[in-house]
């Protein structure tokens, strides 16, 4: 088992928050280690929340091994959250951020950072706008910088499902299983990674196994207009397994050694 693996002390609660509770597992940082600030977990979209809890985990634990304390939440209509998915919006994410933010602050004094995966990427970015205080820095995997590609992309395993499935009724604004209301659709759709970062970013991309670790042609054009805008950008792209789509739970060791070196010692 790897080192990452090994048992931590996460804590779990629930949050209190308009419409319910929110769940949240919260990694203190290990005793006897010199304390570095405090992580906000942003989750993925839909089924890849699922997907990912492993890594999320993994990875928790080793930022809590170097002095982090992480706050993991799921966000509303999200995992073992209050409410349901089709009642889900994103200013209502955005709300849930600011209080997980508000949460750290509180628990976990110092240098405060955003780490974001996948759609949550996105959410993480638009919220670093009008977090306060606001980030230190981001760490963002394997993000998604436009929504309408992104959320076509469940669109599509919902009509293949229909298609090779037993006919079922289904919802107009369904993706992936996952009933969305247009208010969701509407902002996902207008969800764009354009404005650049005011603060330092860690991109860390994975590339499919035996291929070139190399930036998305799309990703690479966003990242050298952000650092024209003046954004402090460090890209670390590996090799690794998409462990949020794969269809066993993976384990992708290199992106949590990589992630936690992509932490420069100057944020701290």
């Amino acid at each position: 088992m790897s080192g990452y693996a090994q048992r931590s002390h996460a804590l779990p609660f629930f949050l209190p928050a308009d419409l319910g509770d929110r769940f949240c597992l919260y990694y203190p940082p290990h005793p006897g280690v010199q304390a570095r600030g405090s992580i906000l977990y942003v989750h993925p979209f839909a089924e890849e929340l699922n997907k990912s809890r492993r890594m999320a985990a993994l990875q928790s634990r080793a930022y809590a091994g170097a002095g982090y304390g992480v706050l993991q939440m799921d966000l509303y209509g999200c995992g073992d959250s209050s409410g349901d998915f089709s009642e889900a919006r994103w200013e209502l994410w955005l709300s849930d951020l600011a209080l997980g933010w508000r949460w750290l602050a509180k628990h976990c004094p110092g240098p405060a950072y955003l780490w974001g995966l996948r759609l949550g990427a996105l959410l993480a970015l638009q919220f670093g706008d009008q977090a306060r205080p606001a980030p230190t820095g981001m760490v963002l995997w394997q993000p998604v910088i436009s929504g309408r590609p992104h959320l076509r992309q469940f669109m599509r395993l919902q009509t293949a499902a229909r298609l090779f499935g037993p006919a079922q009724a289904t919802d107009a604004n369904e993706a992936g299983g996952y009933t969305l209301a247009p208010e969701l659709v509407e902002a996902i759709n207008a969800a764009e990674a354009g404005r650049r970062p005011h603060c330092p970013v860690q991109w860390l991309e994975l590339t499919a196994p035996q291929q070139p670790a190399t930036l998305q042609p799309a990703s690479a054009l966003l990242l050298e207009r952000w650092e024209r805008a003046g954004a402090h950008v460090d890209a670390f792209p590996l090799e690794g397994a998409p462990f949020w789509s794969t269809p066993e739970i993976a384990e992708v060791p290199a992106l949590i050694a990589a992630t936690l070196a992509a932490m420069p010692r100057g944020w701290s």
